[in-house]
């Protein structure tokens, strides 16, 4: 093949072609525990989320929440995924491999969300979420207590009372919680998140009629099961995403477009005899409200 603009340009229009259609064929998960936010600058501020308001009666001044001193905020990073298409190669239409790496990299591109968020969580325990705490943790501070959002129990099906002990006690936890002035939260725990390895243990605790043991299931559907490849294993949560802010957070600076660097004269191209094509993005992945995610173990 002659190496020229039209060539090259052809090529890089079935690279992005073959890119788009993997992209749009390709799963992802992480729209079903995070929100999307779009981001317009470098870095994004959620000190916001020190506040979670409630209704209240109007009696005299309004009750205005303040923002906190705890600033939490996300940085976008950037991300790529390449393609090196060597000059001797086209030459030679030995071009056969770009259509399996587009793929490759549509793939790659859908699911990077996917790798952000559920990194994040499996983060948790380690990295600082809006109120100064870990965002799973033991002593998440509410008025003049504290509340943990971090369990150690090992999911189970084998009796009632192994369920009840494990998820159910999550379960009950999440569902009691109060706010600084006393009130419920009304938080309503409605996704089962696991590793892979629980995916069977979720399933049945979420379908049987009758768990191990013989007696009723009393969680039978009250939660979608979501199984996550990218979480540790022996990892289960149990989250609430019913509300308007989720509990966790992907920001979204630019979306993966494809890009290429095809000029024959170019002083990479003249260097190292190879003509790049790939996928670039930026964005985040981060926390909202601790309060609707509860790590079970």
């Amino acid at each position: 093949m002659l190496i020229n603009i039209a060539n090259l340009g052809q090529i890089f229009t079935n690279i992005k072609a073959t890119f788009s259609k993997a992209y749009e064929a390709t799963p992802s998960l992480w729209d079903k525990i995070a929100m999307k936010v779009t981001s317009t600058t470098s870095v994004e501020d959620y000190a916001w989320l020190n506040n979670f308001p409630k209704m209240r009666e109007w009696i005299g001044e309004k009750f205005v929440k303040s923002l906190e001193s705890n600033k939490y905020s996300l940085k976008n990073k950037p991300y790529e995924a390449t393609i090196e298409v060597g000059k001797h190669a086209i030459a030679d239409d030995q071009i056969g491999f770009i259509g399996p790496q587009a793929q490759g990299a549509g793939y790659s591109a859908k699911q990077w969300p996917d790798e952000l968020v559920f990194d994040a969580v499996n983060k948790g325990t380690s990295t600082i979420c809006h109120d100064g705490q870990y965002f799973f943790d033991t002593d998440h501070p509410v008025g003049d207590t504290s509340v943990s959002n971090k369990y150690n129990l090992a999911l189970s099906i084998a009796t009632q009372a192994a369920a009840i002990a494990s998820y159910g006690a999550v379960r009950t936890a999440m569902k009691s919680q109060r706010d600084e002035e006393g009130r419920p939260l009304n938080v309503n725990p409605n996704v089962l998140l696991v590793s892979t390895n629980l995916d069977d243990t979720a399933n049945a605790l979420m379908t049987v009629d009758r768990l191990e043991d013989g007696k009723p299931n009393l969680y039978k559907g009250t939660a979608e099961v979501v199984v996550a490849p990218w979480l540790d294993d022996d990892t289960w949560y149990l989250l609430d995403t019913s509300k308007p802010v989720k509990p966790f957070v992907f920001q979204e600076r630019e979306k993966p477009v494809m890009v290429s660097q095809t000029d024959i004269k170019s002083d990479a191209v003249f260097r190292t005899g190879m003509f790049l094509f790939g996928a670039e993005a930026r964005g985040a992945a981060g926390y909202g409200f601790w309060q609707l995610a509860f790590k079970g173990k």
